[in-house]
């Protein structure tokens, strides 16, 4: 007699093998990643700005004789002028005068408003029912009035804080961000190559699409959050300046932190234009406000436009990404946030248009 065909065992030994290769290979992937998991955000970071910054560099490099090394040296240095000096001023400057910026809140919850003014009660349509406002606000503290519109600038420090970790950890993490960034930059078409390999291997052309995204995403959302928080805080803080507003510098340092977070402008300058209408008079108080409608207007012009020139995707969903991201992953989350989303949803849409397209009409 002849034995039976062994095909369904052999074919049930096959399938059980490679589930068995597939948990191995992610068990050493996830080990490898816990292993390294220091070095991550700094990785990230590093990958960020070198995504960010590669048309600058091959530009650099054209310019500077066909230079690899000089166009990073440059490259480097701009980075670390616009991506890294700007946290850490801002962050060294919260953290150096920490005493300063207690005795403001103090003070700040101390403040009541004046009585109403008299030309306040004449105003057409207003003026009846403005009273009995007033007279509410004038018994609340300004931490309060301002708190049911925008965070406290004491929570968003500490946030801030949170998410960068230890001073000290924080200026590690930029040295490793600068010397992996070196590095990336240096063997930069290798790294590219080596990345539309593996997607190309896993996705097919679907796979370079997606990196092409990413790189995008990245691009665009660095340049979004970054350089439109450093715009907003450098006119804030000439408004502040220029208003005569004490501990301005701080101010602005917390403003571009405020910034950073998505907590926009307002909450450093919408309760300093309070304070300078009653303390320093009318001309102050005029001058600061237009400044504020500036950089509100910058808020929603600058970033959106800065995001939507890199990559074509609902402006919500990278806002969503940056506030998520944060929550979850600290400062770099800023940018891994949008990036995931942006892919999930561009994979999404094309797999329904492919859909669409495989159904025929009856």
């Amino acid at each position: 007699m002849t034995k039976p065909p062994q095909d369904g065992a052999d074919r049930s030994a096959d399938t059980t093998r490679a589930v068995l290769v597939a948990l191995l290979a992610s068990l050493i992937v996830i080990s490898a990643i816990w292993i390294l998991r220091p070095f991550l955000p700094a990785t990230i970071w590093a990958v960020t700005i070198g995504v960010t910054t590669w048309p600058l560099l091959l530009r650099l490099q054209a310019v500077l004789g066909h230079s690899r090394g000089l166009a990073v040296s440059v490259t480097i240095l701009i980075a670390l002028l616009i991506f890294v000096l700007p946290l850490w001023l801002a962050i060294t400057t919260v953290v150096r005068h920490a005493g300063d910026l207690g005795m403001m809140l103090s003070s700040a919850a101390a403040f009541r408003l004046p009585p109403e003014p008299e030309w306040l009660r004449h105003l057409p349509l207003i003026g009846p029912h403005a009273g009995s406002v007033w007279e509410k606000a004038q018994h609340m503290k300004l931490p309060e009035v301002v708190s049911q519109v925008i965070p406290s600038p004491e929570y968003l420090i500490r946030s801030f804080l949170s998410y960068a970790g230890s001073f000290s950890m924080l200026a590690v993490q930029f040295l490793l961000t600068l010397v992996i960034l070196g590095v990336l930059l240096m063997k930069a078409e290798a790294a590219t190559a080596a990345a539309e390999h593996l997607v190309t291997t896993l996705a097919g052309e679907r796979g370079r699409d997606m990196l092409m995204l990413a790189g995008h995403t990245i691009r665009g959302v660095a340049f979004g959050v970054t350089v439109t928080a450093i715009v907003e805080s450098a006119v804030a803080g000439l408004g502040l300046k220029i208003a005569a507003v004490p501990l301005a510098s701080i101010l602005t340092a917390v403003t571009f932190m405020a910034c950073l977070l998505q907590a926009g402008p307002g909450v450093t300058l919408i309760p300093a234009v309070i304070w300078v209408y009653f303390d320093r008079g009318l001309v102050p108080a005029i001058i600061l406000p237009l400044i504020t409608v500036v950089t509100i207007v910058i808020d929603n012009v600058l970033r959106p436009y800065l995001i939507r020139k890199q990559a074509d995707i609902p402006l919500v969903l990278i806002m969503l990404g940056v506030i998520g991201g944060l929550s979850g992953l600290g400062l770099v989350g800023i940018f891994v946030g949008p990036l995931v989303l942006s892919v999930a949803y561009t994979l999404t849409r094309h797999w329904v248009a492919d859909s669409r397209k495989t159904v025929t009409p009856q």
